[in-house]
């Protein structure tokens, strides 16, 4: 629906002037060009369109007024017109002359003449009679030769709804909002992205036409800073500027299918609640086809592990998050048997990877049978599962006492969203047919046979097969057939949701040779479903999904096989298969379900033809206008270019179907798809002429452009193809999608534009920011109205409805959030509210995929001599046209700068760098019946060219475009320099140049050798360009530039180092070169070198019409300005930038770690510093492995670098080493790509930050006790409490922790009295582990908090959605609250004081900046060696460090700086450094432990031992490996001599000990030891919390807090430190307050200044001017890396340096921080009695039920030493007597809360392994069987750390005491030391509940080995202190005692039966007997007749 008006003419007009007209209908307003010096007529001729969602109203009013048009003031209203659209509406076309009215309604002379034509729905109201559209060039008046649609061909319709810039600036207010609907044209001719920011000056982007307030904005704007220059992104180049040309994109490579490496890491901790009795469970860990195990716990439930499996792939991307990770658990497998599958739980590796940090931490994986759907759970597993990338780092969380009980529903192993109840669910998957099959020519028989038989059949055996969650099924077979019919589903069981995002389908050809894939799919699951309340099950079609693969030529092998497996971009259409998808939940409870979870194929029903819609005939026209930079590689054989859409075009396939139509039609419609086409085909044969397709345009021979590329003549003609297809229309799916792809292109650009403009720090963002969220919330209220009217035609499947529903609820709150985000927008929340908007972007992107496909994609190929080279892909949907706009693909209609890429891995690397053919290309499809304006929007002034037989026919598409209209060029290109390129040779730098093309001309800059930083200040001039249409559309819409830059070598082909684009700024031949446009600014343009990005190109691009009076009319061009650069033009004046004089001071201070050179060692090298063109060099290193340092530390150079900081070239680095001959040879360099944090900006003394005046007094106060004020933080000395003025965030941290107290280790002190001699360093080692992880808690939930604030915030716009959110969030909020208020309340109470360490999780580098405060380190790369190092890491191109630093300011330096006290002129700004002399330093290096190493045996352990290399010492603590453990604890230090600067890296690595052959290395971490020594944060020994100088805390640095304090306060010029009477200490202005005593060892109380000493150490940061964070006493945490896996975290290690000056007096002993060694006990069991055990046995004499009951016990994991009980035989009341005692004997790490256990592996193992495990008693009741084997009957479990206390009575033990843990009183036996009582034995009936059976009477006694000894006790019942022995009834020997009970008890009940039987057996026995005796007796009888 639109309504289009055609201006004509205005007449009348008075004067000579500038006019210009705007329409306005419906409040979207359209500005015509601006005429100038028009005089009484002024003949618009153009035409505007808006597109209408909703029908016209007659009395609507379209108005058109008529302006004077000025450059400076306000333009003057001449007339208005209004009319209403009555008569529109009811006729649809009307043209009317009329006069206009002025400002008070009375009417002019002026008239008007326009023509209005109204286009309803179906596009068929109004007349389109020929005359309008395909007017004549004779009859139009001027005869100008073009048609007036074409002309200006709605110069403005691209500019409605949608489509709409913000146009012009918002600086006027930000709350004056974006106008909507953009200011008419300009909106459309921006150049580049709109950039209010630049408002300003904004150059090139003025547009054609600008409201005069803006303008006289402009004029009072102009002429501030001339060279702020707007650091473009790629979008501003590649923006679209006007309507006729769209985007192209810049990145070249694909990405995908490219092998990367991947590490899985699973971590199985333990299980719990396994179903089953008494099993031995083990894990088996599977990810792809790989499996690993775990060991075997014997007979238990609950097993524990802790084992580490790492697996390792090198593949794509794709293949890597497809794979399966399952886990299952496994019952008594052994050699023999496979054992039995207890349950498993599968996820797809890409849901672990989506997880934040990819990775799920301690988390319970649920375990379900998937043999037994009825079943329910099966168990829980804990684990932990990390899925690393190259280059992604996981942060572990710390690693401390896992003692938290977990809480397992609150911890489930499930992304976020899925509910932890997942319930089974069938997914059907339905294969209707296929069509499009290309022939599978892969069997020569074929062939063979059809030469001999001569049959001809279709030579593929097609079969689907579908792959879902590690599952596949396939449909049967179809033999010989292009046209498969199957009508089979396929059957999944999978829990739901599925943890598993995507279902592959593949067609494969079924081939006994072989069997290989013809096309492949992959639906994603979360497109198809919505899991919101409101959401739907998976559903799909039926629908056709389009597969595309390698080309169809028919080669025996085929080259891109792997693009049919669906890795990589497909280059070809393979086929279409209709299929559909179906859920549906499983009742569980239904006993007819089939339980299997087997994947079943059965027939289905067969669909309707048109339950896919109507099959419409499609029409897709292109036009080639150029084709340029094809690579010279392909030859010079004619090239021409071959368009297909589906297979129609294909001139293969063509013709491999048997031909129904009359049409010659490339393509294979379904049968009855052809009838269709045959009975339609007359009527169309009249209006066409029998129109065949042309799909491919004629061959032509390339020309040469320059060394690298041809181009093809394409001047004047330009060929055309057109193509007929025959589709299901389905084109409301493309129309959705397509407005919700220009909502987010719309969004995106505006958030590049704010990106931008935050990077260039230009003023006001957020209101950009703004104006973006208010187009977003806009667009998508209008998509709402858009999408409401969608028709409900037959064709809608299920998931077209629900999709529709949920976009538009989607989009209508976010367009709802849009609004209320805006109005929170504020320059300080601006970047969480970005990130916010980002998440929009990538929810709109998300959406916009439309999973059922319709028509597709359009594949150009560019063939050679019939060989096919490269290809483009255009998706269908981005061509589709529309008559309404927003719904118009975004390149339909358009010319489109497309480069064509090599197909498959032959586009990998260096070869998909380069292009293979950039063209422009012009497009259009849609549906046949709407083809008349298809050539709407190409480039004005041609005249068509036809087949001879559709030579007179009006709508004929023609074959050629030929153009009359051609305007001539002069392209200025502006380059002025390069930054950061890409070293290309092997010195590290390159010999960069640059080659610009534009059209088909190229030029070059000069060659500037050794740099990656060119500054070529060059203009290359490009005349004659003769570009062909229209001038005005030239002036909008130039074609765009290609930069590319390469690296000139000697010898061969220039090196390819990156590419850009750029549009230039045009000047058409009546436009003054004048500001605000000319002359141009410089720009910074991205370089991309493949998908990454190689640098910035500074450079500005004009175009220029060469008028009619020649070149004499452009402007000037300054000629050379130096003549020594020969006939090289500079950039001219008015575009280089404005420089004034800078200095630049370089502090040299050493080189470290050189690498040979060419095999040379590097001797002596000197660093030289260059910097836009001038330099400095150091002094040279005479003997760099005697001394590595300078000797003359600070030099100086000056410079003339531009004023404005962002042009700032970079400053290089190159390290050369000097040899004989005055030889000189590159080591490395390095380039500091921006100065700005090196640039030194003068104090300014007025706004002195610093309050200099009055003492600002620190108070401390007496410690509260109970009641914690909010500012207090404890300094901790001697429990003094400080309250300090203003507390630091972190501080407020630890205070809440101290609040909540520690854990695991703070309770361990609590039972023992908090005694000094008890504490050693792993105390304050793990309360300070306890107060980490409580801050990274707290972190979370405030960061958590913020959000749900945020989120509130957000729904408040939405009130509904307020009020769902807080239903979903109250449950877990509690559930929160729960959690953290139960701890809290015991630890509360007199907690003791542990002095803490700071543990660092990450390298303590991170946290203090690298310690470059004033020493900086630049890393040197080598440069490239060989052609494979394209991939190198940076890592691996490091040839050495260049230690120093940079100050550049601007000259001269203020006065007051040079002469304050001490100024040093050698030094300039480098005042107060250390002499860089060597020194002798005392490096102490602790290790304490490391965690998760990388397992290196192939037991998936490892036996890591320490290795520390520093300089020339070496240490390997080999003796001391720990045996396989991949958490090893190593509590060593190890004392190394190093002289500084000779020995400044020190590696710690962590090794692997090998009984046979060499040991590996696992991974290792360096640290440079120079920059913390010299560091002002004083990294050589860190702060403690408090000084004492005795205990587990001595103070290790041999400096006092006072004596640091004075050096501090010496080296700063602080005045200081003063102490005062009363603790108080005063610093510069600040004082301090704190205690002044200290207790020696004997506990004599002494003076000291100390604690205050330390009190303003641990502050300092605090005072003025010197102030700087300190580094603490800590333990850093240091990823362990190994050079064979770069990138990919090994492990990490816990461990802290000191450091100590060997000229000062020597320090204390090292702390001793060996591992604690476990504690001996002895735990004594004794086992009084049981009762109520289940009875188990029948006796056999008397029948009774009875068991025979003994209890069996161990300690967890000792299964070997288990102990029994003797046995109490016949027990009918399941009363059992025993008295008996168990001993065991354990070693216990009281911190840890673990029982250590050494034991060898297996019997081959070489040595023992510790292990760790926690502290559980396991008590089990079993019925003794004399023959069989004993019956387990049931078991408790207690962990001694916690576990229920005892009933005291049988009867008051009940089944709650296990399952009720959480609200039962728990103890520990580690402080109660006894306890007796009854607890219960249970056991799962056949129900999977827990039942009592039995219950057991027990004493519980803990004594440690001293104890022990002292008080000996025996085992069972003997001596020492005997136990006496049960007293028990003799039920075993009953029928002994009392035989007559015995016997009447056997005969009456038990046997009664039995005997009968026996009698009557008998009784028939003599019967029989007496028959045979007497029988023969009578029969002689008989017979004698007797």
């Amino acid at each position: 629906m639109a309504l289009l008006l055609q201006l004509r003419t205005v007449t009348g007009l008075r004067g000579k002037a500038d006019r210009i007209a705007k329409a306005v209908f419906r409040g979207l307003s359209f500005y015509t060009r601006v005429l100038e010096n028009c005089e009484d007529e002024a003949r618009f001729d153009e035409t505007f369109r808006w597109p209408v969602a909703s029908n016209i109203d007659g009395n609507e009013i379209l108005e058109i007024q008529v302006f004077n048009y000025s450059k400076v003031f306000t333009n003057r209203l001449i007339g208005t017109f209004q009319m209403v659209l009555q008569k529109v509406v009811e006729e649809g076309q009307v043209e009317v002359t009329d006069t206009l009215i002025d400002d008070n309604n009375s009417a002019i002379q002026t008239s008007i003449s326009i023509e209005i034509r109204y286009q309803a729905l179906d596009g068929t109201v109004g007349a389109w009679n020929d005359k309008e559209f395909l007017e004549t060039p004779s009859v139009h008046s001027e005869g100008d030769g073009r048609y007036p649609l074409e002309t200006d061909s709605l110069l403005s319709s691209h500019q409605q709804g949608l489509d709409i810039s913000p146009g012009k600036s918002n600086q006027q207010s930000a709350e004056r909002s974006f106008r909507r609907a953009g200011k008419g044209v300009f909106s459309a001719m921006k150049l580049g992205k709109t950039r209010p920011s630049r408002d300003d000056h904004r150059k090139q982007d003025e547009p054609a036409v600008l409201e005069a307030e803006d303008l006289d904005r402009k004029a009072l704007l102009q002429g501030l800073e001339p060279d702020t220059i707007s650091l473009a992104s790629v979008t501003a180049v590649t923006t679209n500027v006007s309507n006729k040309r769209s985007k192209p994109d810049i990145k070249m490579e694909p990405s995908a299918g490219r092998p990367m490496d991947y590490q899985i890491s699973i971590t199985i901790i333990e299980a719990r609640q396994l179903v089953g009795l008494n099993m031995d469970p083990m894990v088996c860990v599977e990810v792809g086809e790989e499996k690993k195990y775990t060991s075997m716990k014997e007979s238990t439930n609950c097993p524990y592990y802790n084992e580490y499996f790492v697996f390792d792939f090198h593949v794509p991307p794709d293949v890597m998050f497809d794979k399966i990770i399952k886990l299952s658990v496994i019952h008594s497998k052994n050699l023999l048997r496979s054992g039995t599958l207890v349950g498993s739980f599968k996820m797809d590796v890409g849901t672990v990877y989506t997880q934040p940090e990819h990775q799920f931490y301690h988390k319970w994986a649920i375990l379900s049978d998937p043999e037994d759907l009825t079943a329910g759970l099966k168990g829980y597993l804990k684990c932990d599962i990390a899925v690393v990338g190259k280059g992604d780092n996981i942060k572990t969380p710390h690693k401390a006492n896992e003692t938290e009980d977990d809480d397992i529903e609150g911890n489930l192993l499930l992304p976020d969203g899925v509910p932890p109840e997942r319930q089974w669910a069938r997914f059907y998957i339905k294969i209707y047919r296929a069509e499009g099959l290309p022939r599978m020519n892969t069997s020569i028989m074929a062939n063979v046979k059809k030469a001999l038989i001569g049959e001809n059949k279709d030579l593929v055996d097609p079969y689907v097969q579908v792959f879902f969650a590690g599952q596949k099924g396939k449909t049967s077979i179809q033999k010989s057939t292009y046209e498969p019919l199957w009508n089979e589903q396929i059957i999944f069981t999978e829990m739901f949701p599925p943890l598993c995002k995507r279902i592959k389908i593949q067609i494969r050809d079924s081939d006994k040779v072989n069997d290989v894939a013809i096309g492949t799919h992959f639906i994603d699951l979360r497109k198809i479903s919505n899991e919101g309340d409101k959401g739907f099950l998976p559903t799909f079609g039926p629908a056709w999904v389009n597969m595309y693969g390698s080309t169809r030529n028919y080669t025996l092998m085929d080259e891109h096989q792997e693009l049919n497996e669906g890795l990589g971009e497909g280059v070809s259409f393979r086929a279409r298969l209709l299929m559909s998808l179906a859920v549906e939940i499983l009742d569980t409870t239904n006993p007819e379900i089939n339980s299997s979870t087997e994947v079943q194929v059965e027939q289905a029903t067969s669909v309707a033809d048109n339950c896919t819609g109507k099959m419409e005939e499609f029409f897709l026209f292109g036009a080639f206008l150029e084709a340029t930079m094809i690579d010279r590689k392909i030859g010079d054989k004619p090239i021409n270019f071959e368009v297909t859409i589906g297979n129609y075009g294909n001139q293969i396939d063509g013709m491999s179907k048997p031909i129904l139509r009359r049409k010659k039609e490339g393509g294979d419609g379904n049968e009855e798809e052809s009838e269709l086409l045959q009975n339609s085909s007359e009527d169309e044969g009249d209006e066409d002429g029998e129109m065949v397709s042309v799909s491919s345009s004629q061959p032509m021979k390339p020309l040469v452009t320059d060394r690298n590329y041809f181009h093809l003549p394409y001047f004047e003609k330009k060929p055309c193809i057109y193509i007929k297809s025959w589709w299901q229309d389905q084109r409301r799916r493309l129309y959705n999608a397509n407005i919700m792809d220009k909502i987010a292109d719309k969004l995106e650009e505006g958030l590049n534009d704010v990106q931008e403009m935050i990077k260039t720090e230009k003023p006001h963002p957020e209101r950009r920011l703004r104006g973006v969220l208010e187009e977003l919330s806009s667009g998508c209220l209008h998509f709402v109205t858009l999408a409401d009217k969608d028709q409900h035609h037959s064709s809608r499947t299920r998931l077209d409805r629900e999709r529709l529903k949920s976009c538009m609820r989607e989009l209508e709150n976010m367009g709802q959030q849009a609004t209320t985000l805006r109005s929170q927008v504020k320059k300080n929340t601006m970047k969480d509210k970005l990130k916010l908007v980002q998440n929009f972007l990538q929810k709109l992107r998300f959406l916009a995929d439309e999973p059922q496909h319709t028509i597709p994609d359009i594949f150009i190929w560019m063939m050679s001599n019939n060989k096919r080279i490269a290809y483009a892909r255009v998706p269908s949907k981005d061509i589709l046209y529309s008559i309404v706009d927003e719904e118009m693909g975004k390149d339909c209609a358009k010319v489109k700068t497309i480069f064509l890429k090599l197909p498959g891995k032959r586009g990998f690397g260096p070869a998909g760098w380069t292009v293979q053919a950039k063209m422009e290309i012009y497009l259009w499809l849609g549906l046949n019946k709407q083809r008349k304006d298809f050539l709407s929007g190409l480039p004005c002034g041609f005249e068509e060219k036809k087949t001879s037989r559709g030579q007179n026919l009006p709508s004929f598409p023609p074959i050629s475009l030929l153009y009359t209209k051609k305007q001539v060029f002069q392209l200025r290109a502006h380059m002025y320099q390069a930054r950061s390129l890409f070293a290309a040779d092997s010195s590290g730098l390159s010999d960069p140049f640059a080659r610009v093309f534009f059209i088909s001309q190229s030029q070059c800059t000069e060659v500037l050798n050794e740099t990656l930083c060119p500054t070529w200040d060059q203009l290359l001039v490009f005349d004659n360009v003769e570009l062909y249409g229209e001038a005005h559309e030239m002036r909008d819409d130039p074609p765009i530039i290609v930069i590319e830059i390469y690296d000139q070598d000697t010898v061969g082909k220039a090196d390819f180092m990156g590419r850009t684009f750029a549009k230039p700024v045009v000047k058409m031949s009546d436009e003054q070169y004048c500001p605000p446009r000319f002359p141009p600014q410089l720009e910074y343009y991205q370089i991309y070198r493949g998908n990454s990005t190689a640098g910035d190109l500074l450079a500005a691009f004009e175009l220029l019409q060469i008028g009619p009076g020649g070149k004499s009319d452009l402007p000037p061009i300054d000629g050379p300005t130096d003549m020594d650069r020969g006939p090289i033009l500079p950039v001219p004046l008015g575009i280089r930038p404005v420089l004034s004089k800078y200095r630049v001071e370089v502090l040299f201070w050493g080189l470290r770690d050189l690498k040979r050179v060419n095999l040379a060692q590097v001797d002596r090298p000197r660093v030289d510093i260059e910097c836009a063109g001038k330099g400095v060099q150091s002094a040279l290193i005479q003997n760099y492995k005697k001394n590595p340092n300078f000797s003359t530390l600070v030099k100086w150079f000056e410079v003339d670098l531009p004023e404005n900081e962002l042009l700032h070239p970079p400053l290089n680095i190159r390290v050369v080493d000097c040899r004989a001959f005055g030889r000189y040879t590159l080591v490395g360099s390095h380039a500091v790509s921006s100065l700005r944090k090196f640039i030194y900006r003068p104090p300014d003394k007025k706004a002195q930050h610093w309050n200099m005046t009055g003492e600002i007094v620190v108070n401390m106060e007496p410690e509260v006790p109970i009641k914690k004020m909010e500012t207090m933080v404890k300094l901790e000395a001697n429990s003094d409490a400080v309250v300090k003025v203003d507390v630091s965030e972190e501080e407020k941290e630890r205070k809440k922790k101290k609040k909540k107290g520690g854990g695991g280790a703070g309770e361990e002190v609590e039972e023992e009295e908090p005694d000094d001699s008890m504490l050693d360093w792993w105390s304050k080692y793990f309360a300070s582990i306890e107060t980490m992880k409580e801050q990274l808690r707290q972190q979370e939930a405030a960061a958590a908090e913020a959000e749900e604030k945020e989120e509130m915030e957000m729904a408040e716009g939405s009130k509904a959605q307020a009020k769902n959110k807080e239903k979903s969030k109250a449950p877990k909020d509690d559930k929160k609250k729960k959690q953290q208020s139960a701890p809290e309340l015991p630890e509360k109470k007199n907690k003791p004081r542990i002095d803490e360490l700071k543990v660092f999780n990450k390298e303590l580098e991170t946290e203090f900046d690298n310690f470059e405060d004033w020493l900086h380190t630049f890393n040197l790369l080598r440069g490239k060696i060989g052609d494979n190092d394209d991939n190198a890491t940076e890592e691996e191109r490091i040839v050495g460090r260049f230690k120093g630093s940079i100050c550049v300011y601007k000259m001269p330096l203020p006065d007051d700086i040079t002469k304050e006290a001490g100024y040093d002129p050698n030094f300039g700004m480098f005042q107060g450094i250390p002499s860089n002399d060597p020194i002798n330093v005392l490096v102490r290096v602790y290790v304490v432990r490391a965690t998760d190493l990388h397992p290196a045996d192939i037991n998936g352990k490892a036996d890591p031992y320490i290795a520390i290399k520093l300089g020339k010492t070496d240490i390997k603590d080999k003796e001391n490996y720990i045996s396989k453990q991949l958490n090893p604890v190593f509590g060593k230090s190890f004392d190394i001599e190093a002289t500084f600067p000779m020995e400044s890296m020190l590696t710690v690595a962590v090794y692997d000990w090998d009984l046979v052959g060499t040991d590996d290395l696992i991974g290792e971490t360096k640290i440079d030891l120079e920059n913390r020594y010299y560091s002002k944060h004083r990294a050589t020994c860190g702060v403690s919390q408090t000084y004492s100088i005795h205990g587990y805390n001595t103070w290790r640095d041999p400096m006092k807090p006072s004596q640091i304090l004075s050096k501090l306060c010496k080296d700063g010029k602080v005045d200081g430190p003063h102490y005062g009477p009363g603790g108080r200490v005063k610093v510069a202005n600040r004082v301090f307050t704190g205690p002044t005593e200290i207790e020696d060892e004997n506990g004599q109380k002494k003076q000291t200044d100390e604690h205050l000493a330390l009190a303003v150490l641990r502050h300092w940061e605090d005072i003025p001017w010197a102030g700087c964070k300190l580094v603490p006493e800590h333990v850093e945490t240091r990823p362990l890396l190994n050079p064979d896996k770069p990138g990919i975290e090994q492990g990490r290690l816990e461990m802290w340096v000191d450091m100590f000056p060997m000229d000062m007096p020597a320090p204390g002993p090292a702390i001793d921080i060996s591992p604690r060694k476990p504690k001996k006990y002895e735990l004594r069991v004794i086992v009084w009695n049981t009762d109520e055990v289940v009875l188990e046995d029948d006796d056999y004499f008397t029948g009774e039920k009875s068991s025979d009951i003994f209890v069996r016990g161990w300690l967890k994991g000792q299964q070997e030493d288990k102990q029994d009980t003797d046995v109490h035989y016949h027990s009918l009341t399941g009363e059992g007597n025993f008295n008996w005692r168990y001993i065991f004997p354990f070693d216990y790490l009281m911190a840890e809360e673990k029982i250590v256990i050494s034991k060898k592996e297996s019997m081959f193992s070489w040595d023992e392994t510790e292990y760790k495990i926690p502290a559980r008693l396991t008590l089990q009741v079993w019925d003794a069987d004399h023959f069989s084997a004993d019956d387990f009957l049931g078991a408790i479990e207690l962990d001694l750390n916690r576990f229920p206390r005892g009933a005291k009575t049988s009867k008051q033990c009940s089944l709650e005491m296990v399952t009720n843990e959480a609200e039962l009183p728990m103890i520990s036996i580690f402080k109660q030391k006894r306890v007796k009582g009854w607890w219960p034995f249970v056991a799962r009936d056949e129900n999977d509940e827990l039942e009592v059976t039995g219950k057991v009477e027990a004493e519980l006694h803990l004594l440690t080995a001293e104890e022990a000894e002292k008080s000996p006790a025996g085992l069972a019942r003997n001596e020492p202190d005997p136990l006496e022995k049960p007293n028990r009834p003799d039920t075993s020997f009953i029928w002994f005692l009392n035989p007559l009970k015995s016997i009447k008890y056997l005969i009456c009940t038990r046997y009664k039966w039995l005997i009968i039987k026996i009698v009557l057996a008998l009784l028939l026995l003599v019967m029989v007997a007496l028959f045979l005796y007497s029988m023969p007796g009578y029969m002689v009888k008989k017979l004698l007749g007797a």
